[in-house]
């Protein structure tokens, strides 16, 4: 491990050391490397995560290129996967990553989750949140989640150690209207936000510190730049973390 490049974690009393050499060890699953995974891939890169597994069967668009900030404008048409693992490399070499450029179904989903230490989902669709969470609550491993769209972002962490609600408990599948950013509009910089503390809530869980974030969903107003907090209960009717 490089002190010279983690100083300022190590310089930290809740890292340090030990907490660094945590993180070296840890393996996160990131799906969907958009604008909201690529904040997070490159701030979980630079904070020394030793391996990131990259999920998301897209190619680059010129569409990407103002938000999505791991890609330039030569990587249009590439594998988005490839191309955030090359820019990464760049970034951490000591890095050790993964790629699942395809849709991943519900066995292998489930395998891959099974085998990391936190899964971030950065995905736009719903259909595939909640596929997510229900292999994340079946291997019973944390779930970042986080959303953007408009001038409008959404956090929640969820442990998924047996004790507490899930993200179906705060959705169900009649809750599509959600939409995304490709239908609907964001403004660059909110999943940019978004996706830095989705990897923010990544070390503090792989780090066990607290966080008011857990089992909460906060709402972030970019307009007004003002964050609203609710608590999640456990939905006793929700078919993932209570059958």
């Amino acid at each position: 491990m490089s002190t010279d490049r983690y100083a300022r974690h190590l310089a930290l009393p809740e890292i340090g050391e030990a907490g660094q050499n945590i993180l070296s060890k840890s393996h996160v699953l990131i799906v969907g490397i958009g604008g909201l995974g690529c904040p997070a891939a490159q701030y979980l890169a630079g904070s020394g995560i030793g391996t990131l597994v990259l999920n998301d069967f897209d190619r680059v668009d010129e569409s990407n290129l103002s938000r999505q900030i791991l890609f330039e404008a030569d990587a249009v048409g590439e594998l988005k996967v490839e191309a955030a693992k090359r820019r990464l490399h760049l970034i951490n070499p000591d890095l050790s990553i993964s790629c699942f450029p395809d849709r991943l179904d519900e066995s292998k989903l489930l395998s891959v989750i099974k085998s990391v230490s936190v899964v971030l989902d950065a995905t736009d669709n719903f259909t595939a949140r909640l596929a997510i969470n229900h292999a994340a609550v079946q291997a019973r491993v944390p779930l970042v989640t986080g959303a953007a769209i408009r001038f409008e972002g959404q956090l929640s962490v969820f442990p998924n150690n047996g004790s507490g609600p899930c993200y179906r408990c705060l959705y169900d599948d009649e809750d599509e209207w959600l939409g995304n950013c490709q239908g609907n509009g964001v403004v660059s910089p909110v999943p940019g936000v978004i996706g830095t503390l989705m990897a923010l809530e990544t070390i503090k869980v792989l780090l066990r510190l607290d966080s008011s974030i857990t089992n909460h969903l906060h709402l972030w107003d970019a307009k007004q730049a003002s964050w609203q907090d609710i608590a999640i209960t456990i939905n006793p009717k929700c078919l993932d973390c209570q059958t």
